[in-house]
């Protein structure tokens, strides 16, 4: 097969009838005298589109601005049924059933208007119980020794409170107390009705405490202290008590009870002749310190909320 000649001018293919092999058709061929029309470049389009759109943008966002109404501020208001369930009373979806049913009052004068808002200094009542909009927070600390637990000490002694300081914006309560000098857990929250809850004898709420004596524990003593001790304030009695292994001969036990007597431990040990040289509340309500540092806090999760709940 010949190879055609690099200087060779290139033809148009042919078909076997001697038309050009490309031809074009009769419509798509230009009338004689008339100029070819000059097509845009696809770029050239492109640029054109994107400054078109830009400038419609610029008008679009313009108007917004000049014709945007300011809303009137509510300094604070807030819905009715949001305050309700803010309280913990229940959804807001149940609150409107309260609120239509005439169960809710504001400042003495009973509410039944849906989208209601009030203020944060209203006295909102529900089945004539005053309700407190505060979000509950419930702060778990594992107290170190040195602290004791008050909210404000005259003598400027260190407390429990600075610890807690930065846990939350709302002012949280101690549940209950531990003395200066006693380490563990200790509870922290807002909820009225839960604080009153753990600490009535009549809940039980389980407390389990680390006892270090001075010197080791008798089975005659341990089985005393589990049938009751007199004390000044009546008989108090241990509900268990153990040897912990692995400690110094027998100077180690762990107790539980339920009572919340001041400084009950101490004192039901001194009364049989016993100084308790380090004392650790390891356990309170079914909450344990694991995984809690001393010195260190956590929120509780909603699972130990609501087991608390349920005691």
């Amino acid at each position: 097969m010949e190879r055609r000649s690099e200087n060779r001018a290139w033809k148009r293919p042919e078909r076997r009838d001697g038309k050009p092999k490309f031809e074009k058709k009769e419509s798509e061929k230009r009338p004689e005298g008339e100029k070819r029309k000059r097509i845009r470049p696809l770029r050239e389009e492109r640029r054109r589109d994107r400054s078109f759109e830009h400038e419609r943008k610029e008008r679009v966002t313009s108007f917004q601005k000049t014709s945007r109404i300011k809303k009137p501020k509510e300094n604070g208001l807030v819905r009715l049924n949001k305050y309700i369930s803010n309280s913990g009373v229940c959804s807001r979806r149940e609150a409107d059933v309260l609120i239509a049913t005439g169960l809710v009052s504001v400042n003495g004068k009973t509410i039944t208007e849906m989208g209601f808002k009030v203020q944060p200094t209203d006295v909102v009542c529900y089945d004539g119980k005053r309700l407190n909009n505060e979000r509950k927070v419930y702060v778990l600390l594992n107290k170190p020794k040195g602290f004791i637990t008050t909210m404000d000490d005259p003598q400027e002694r260190r407390t429990v409170m600075s610890l807690v300081a930065n846990a939350c914006r709302e002012r949280i309560y101690p549940v209950g107390r531990l003395d200066r000098n006693t380490m563990g857990l200790l509870l922290f929250t807002n909820d009225g009705e839960m604080t009153k809850k753990l600490t009535h004898p009549s809940f039980g709420a389980r407390k389990v405490y680390h006892v270090e004596l001075n010197k080791p524990l008798t089975k005659n003593d341990m089985n005393t202290l589990l049938s009751g001790v007199e004390l000044e304030d009546g008989t108090s009695k241990f509900d268990d008590i153990q040897y912990v292994e692995g400690t110094n001969g027998r100077k180690t036990v762990g107790v539980e009870l339920h009572s919340g007597k001041n400084r009950i431990v101490r004192r039901m040990f001194e009364s049989l002749g016993y100084n308790v040289e380090k004392l650790d509340r390891v356990c309170f309500a079914g909450l344990t310190k694991k995984d809690l540092p001393r010195g260190r806090y956590r929120f509780l999760t909603e699972k130990e909320i609501a087991f608390l709940k349920m005691v």
